[in-house]
């Protein structure tokens, strides 16, 4: 059995939109060997369609670096029901049976999902994740889209590893409490 983890730059009140906006200035060295840590384990990546759009748009160009070759190498899946073709290398367009594709995709291999609030939403409904790991960035933004529900549904958490990384963001690893 694989296990499901969701990561993602966020700010204190809970964005997710656009990191490249607003991390800089809190990432640091700590903050990519947190990251390559977090991806190591990582047999393929699942992502929403607004951030597989700009993952393709960036890292196919990338390489020479863990995150970059990885990245580039590892078999992705796009969850959307609007695109008609992926065309980042590796790339699978999942569009029906999303939580059951997902499901039998995490059976059989480690998961990262990267980003993609409104897809970890979905996730977090059909209790599809095992570990959630966040980096948030001592900033508040006021608006913008944010990672976790705001839906009134309550989900508990387990902190797991709080690490304090340089350059100031916080890396919270957590897991699904127990009911």
């Amino acid at each position: 059995m694989g296990k499901l983890t969701v990561t993602a730059f966020t700010t204190l009140d809970n964005v997710a939109e656009d990191p490249h906006l607003w991390s800089g200035p809190f990432f640091s060295e700590a903050t990519g060997a947190f990251n390559d840590e977090v991806l190591a384990p990582a047999d393929s990546m699942l992502l929403g369609r607004v951030t597989y759009d700009g993952f393709a748009a960036a890292w196919p160009s990338r390489s020479g670096n863990y995150t970059a070759d990885k990245f580039n190498a590892m078999p992705k899946y796009v969850v959307s029901t609007t695109m008609e073709h992926a065309d980042w290398n590796n790339s699978t367009i999942v569009a029906e049976d999303i939580p059951g594709r997902i499901r039998a995709l995490r059976e059989r291999e480690n998961v990262i999902v990267w980003g993609s609030p409104t897809l970890v939403k979905t996730l977090m409904k059909e209790g599809l994740v095992d570990e959630y790991v966040l980096l948030v960035s001592p900033i508040v933004l006021g608006r913008g889209k944010k990672m976790l529900p705001e839906d009134g549904t309550r989900h508990t958490l387990r902190i797991v590893e709080p690490r304090l990384l340089e350059g100031g963001m916080l890396a919270l690893r957590m897991t699904p409490a127990a009911p």
